[in-house]
């Protein structure tokens, strides 16, 4: 069986790539598990060492990888570069931090010493998505194998050159055998590999079906893992907010990424007192978009990666339309070869409404008018996602006040929502659980082993 590249901008096949059979799956699970025999024996500096030289790798590749990442998904020149650079930055971070977020946890106890001691657990299978087809591994990779852990990455389907790309830095970083490896298999797979013994936790960044199986899977098997499944994400207004400020923020939020962005806002929540204001500034930022070739530089705006993510976008936004909401621009497939689609903004929408209820993944916003803060908090956590939001106001302290009743895993005052190595990243509700980066996520997948130590050191005297 094969796999293929398709280029958005275009819909043209690029590549063609064989998958793993049974047989080479079941040899690279292999190599994993003696990999990772051998790896949890490093010290720290010789697991920053790799991550460092993989941080190489990738500054060296930044162009080949970024031209390969617009090819098979459609993002920017920019962005993809961006990318890779953001890559190069966790790579840095693990391997600067990593020992330190790791260190024994001592606990005073009656015991001569008593700590805890953080342990790395095997194989780790990263179950990956084609948006931020680089970084997502990273930001999985880099904390797993600064732990002691190896990786096994299951990418999605449309991606298949980068997922091989990133095999072949980290082998030209000096990887061992088995520290890392692709797996070329569908979705079909994925549940034998996480059943496999020699796979000890799973992690994955995906839809919110994709998810519930992968965790099906990993609990029928008593495996640990870590959901990132997407959000609707809550960008506040307050009526005390600088407006004009917040508008071009949120027109750069809801099309990161060609509007494919798990921490995208999608959901505009503004007090009346600011709305009208706010819905003006919007519309006119987003109206300045540049829609293109996504390798030409000027090009803001680049395709949907698929055709049936682009029509699924368009339905959404009909039946938001058909509900009551006001187009106020876009709303319509562009009329050109790969899989456009004008940047949308619904005004009045309903939170029972279709954009509203559901992830939308692509460019199109949607404004909630609220009366009130109250009201906007409620509107906000009126969702089943809880990944991140945003909050704007002039006010930082009632920017605090408000992010601790807001139900998600990452708030940002006068911020759009990002991830950053330094500090966790995840959800709650159906948005995930666990936490990826920072002192946190690195955790996600070691064991806390207690130690207890009684009697008394012995006299080196």
């Amino acid at each position: 069986m094969t796999m293929e590249a398709v280029d958005p901008s275009t819909g043209e096949t690029i590549a063609t790539y064989d998958t793993h059979d049974e047989a080479a799956v079941d040899l690279r699970l292999g190599r994993a598990w003696d990999g990772y025999v051998r790896w949890r024996t490093t010290g720290y500096d010789e697991r920053g060492d790799l991550l460092r030289a993989a941080a190489d790798e990738l500054g060296k590749r930044r162009s080949d990888l970024a031209e390969l990442m617009v090819k098979e998904m459609g993002k920017t020149i920019a962005g993809a570069e961006a990318e890779v650079d953001k890559c190069v930055t966790v790579c840095h971070y693990e391997a600067d931090n990593g020992e330190a977020n790791l260190a024994h946890h001592v606990i005073e106890t009656e015991a001569h010493r008593s700590y805890v001691r953080f342990d790395p657990l095997g194989p780790l299978l990263a179950v990956m998505p084609w948006n931020f087809p680089l970084w997502q591994v990273f930001r999985a990779l880099a904390p797993a194998t600064m732990a002691g852990n190896t990786v096994l990455l299951k990418h999605a389907s449309n991606v298949p050159g980068t997922a091989l790309a990133i095999e072949d830095v980290m082998r030209a970083a000096g990887a061992p055998e088995g520290v890392f490896t692709t797996l070329m298999i569908g979705s079909a797979m994925v549940a034998d590999v996480i059943a496999d013994d020699r796979v000890r936790a799973v992690t994955i960044t995906g839809s919110v079906p994709a998810g519930r199986k992968v965790a099906a899977a990993a609990g029928e098997h008593l495996k640990p893992s870590v959901l990132e499944l997407g959000g609707s994400d809550p960008f506040l207004v307050l009526d005390d907010a600088d407006v004009a400020t917040a508008a071009r923020v949120a027109r750069d939020s809801r099309l990161l990424n060609n509007g494919q962005s798990c921490i995208s806002a999608k959901r505009f929540v503004v007090v009346d007192d600011v709305a009208d204001a706010f819905v003006e500034a919007f519309v006119a930022a987003t109206e300045e978009s540049v829609i293109g070739d996504p390798m030409d530089r000027g090009t803001t705006l680049g395709p949907l990666a698929r055709e049936d993510l682009r029509d699924e976008l368009h339905e959404q936004v009909r039946a938001t339309v058909d509900g009551g909401a006001t187009l106020l621009t876009g709303g319509e497939v562009i009329d050109r070869p790969g899989y456009y689609y004008a940047p949308t903004v619904l005004d009045h929408v309903d939170p029972e409404m279709t954009a509203a209820k559901e992830e939308t993944f692509g460019p199109a916003a949607a404004v909630l008018r609220v009366r009130d803060e109250d009201h906007a908090i409620a509107v906000a956590n009126d969702t089943d996602f809880g990944l991140g939001a945003s909050i704007w106001t002039e006010d930082l302290e009632r920017g605090e006040r408000v992010a601790a009743r807001i139900e998600a895993g990452c708030v940002f005052v006068n911020e759009l929502v990002k991830s950053d190595p330094r500090v966790p990243f995840g959800g709650v509700k159906h948005a995930g659980y666990g936490r990826e980066l920072g002192p946190y996520g690195i955790k996600s997948f070691v064991n806390a082993k207690t130690v207890w130590v009684e009697g008394q050191a012995a006299d080196r005297g």
